[in-house]
Formats: C-alpha cells, sequence, structure tokens
C-alpha cells in the first residue's frame, strides 16, 4: 500500500521543512521544532531538540 499522506504537514513549509539547524550546523536537515534561543523563536532539528529539552529539565 501506498504511503501518499506521508509528509503532507511539511509540504507547504519552504524546502519542505529542511534547512540549516541554527545549533548544530548541519545543513539539508528537518528543523520542523520551535525553540526559544536567547530570546528569539528559531526552528531546530530533531536531535537538538531533545538535547535542549534534556538540558533544560537538568
Amino acid at each position: 500500500m501506498s504511503k501518499a499522506h506521508r509528509g503532507s504537514g511539511i509540504r507547504s513549509e519552504a524546502n519542505h521543512g529542511r534547512g540549516d539547524c541554527p545549533v548544530c550546523k548541519r545543513t539539508a536537515v528537518k528543523v520542523l521544532y520551535e525553540v526559544t534561543l536567547d530570546g528569539e523563536k528559531a526552528k531546530v532539528c530533531k536531535p537538538c531538540n531533545a538535547h535542549l529539552k534534556n538540558a533544560a529539565s537538568n
């Protein structure tokens, strides 16, 4: 069976949700998670989002 709806939520975003992560500086990675960095909102990748959440809880 096909998976036609997979990723349909990010198709409307620029470059299908891909860009450069401001935390780890990786390129062409999905930046989907919005966090506050230095008082500004930024979108980060999944590993950086997990790292920031774990750092905040400690």
